[in-house]
């Protein structure tokens, strides 16, 4: 309830929180709620204008409904950025936790691994990746997935270093705890604050990536409904027809907004000392 009350008071974070309330309903029913099919084609309303002919945010150039494409293409757009987040989070924490545990040896190869691959940008690195396989879904989940893990182990390794140290962590070794027993009971409670911090900041930089992928053309197909490839089609269009381009971006824009004050919200509330570690 103290979390929950301190949470709430800080106004970016209860803006965060609504929009990904509002972005995670229409995720999961946007295909109920759609006005119109997402795939049809009807070539006697190509590019009609918004709010013209029960078409709220009008057509595109082969006449399907932008509204409804918004709608179905916030599934992929949720789906990519949890599913990224969530297998980066296992992986990046589970190799920061033993990197920052163990030290030695299995330290300095983590460590080293970590360096070598952030001497790559980000997304150069995701454009490698999923340019190597066939595009789609699985593709954008794996060059994404690939890059993400680093800035997990970074942050797990970090605290792990500072937790090792602390008198119950002796106190645990002392009383005949396994090292696994430590890990799983003592360091792992302590590391999921500013892991999930994280997290939720990660999110919209999958987001993001994913968008950016599939607005290259490395990413999701057409014709599915994805934000990035939304935004890509309409952007030979933006003088005859701006809404095409412009209402998938500026839902995209919001999310990660939303997902950035959500996270800036969770950092402020569960520790205010990690502003600036994040």
């Amino acid at each position: 309830m103290i979390f929950l009350k301190r949470f709430l008071k800080h106004k970016l974070a209860a803006v965060g929180l609504a929009i990904m309330f509002f972005v995670f309903v229409i995720g999961i029913f946007g295909k109920f709620i759609a006005p119109f099919d997402p795939l049809s084609q009807d070539f006697t309303s190509i590019m009609v204008p918004p709010f013209t002919n029960y078409h709220y945010f009008g057509t595109d150039q082969l006449g399907r409904d932008i509204l409804s494409r918004i709608l179905c293409g916030a599934f992929y757009t949720l789906f990519i950025g949890v599913t990224v987040t969530a297998i980066d989070l296992v992986i990046g924490g589970l190799l920061g936790m033993i990197a920052g545990f163990y030290g030695g040896y299995w330290d300095a190869i983590i460590t080293r691994i970590v360096d070598i691959t952030l001497s790559i940008p980000s997304l150069i690195f995701a454009l490698v990746i999923a340019s190597i396989g066939k595009p789609g879904l699985t593709g954008v989940i794996i060059a994404i997935g690939a890059v993400g893990w680093r800035g997990f182990t970074r942050i797990a390794r970090g605290e792990t270093l500072k937790i090792k140290d602390q008198e119950y962590i002796e106190a645990s070794r002392a009383s005949g705890a396994s090292n696994f027993r430590i890990l799983l009971k003592q360091v792992l409670p302590n590391l999921l604050p500013i892991t999930m911090v994280y997290a939720s900041l990660f999110i919209a930089r999958a987001v993001l990536t994913a968008a950016a992928l599939s607005f290259l053309g490395l990413g999701i197909q057409p014709p599915m409904p994805e934000w990035g490839l939304l935004v890509s089609s309409g952007r030979s269009y933006l003088d005859e027809a701006w809404w095409i381009a412009t209402f998938p971006g500026l839902i995209l824009m919001f999310t990660i907004l939303g997902f950035n004050f959500l996270g800036d919200g969770l950092r402020d509330t569960l520790d205010p000392r990690m502003k600036g570690v994040i």
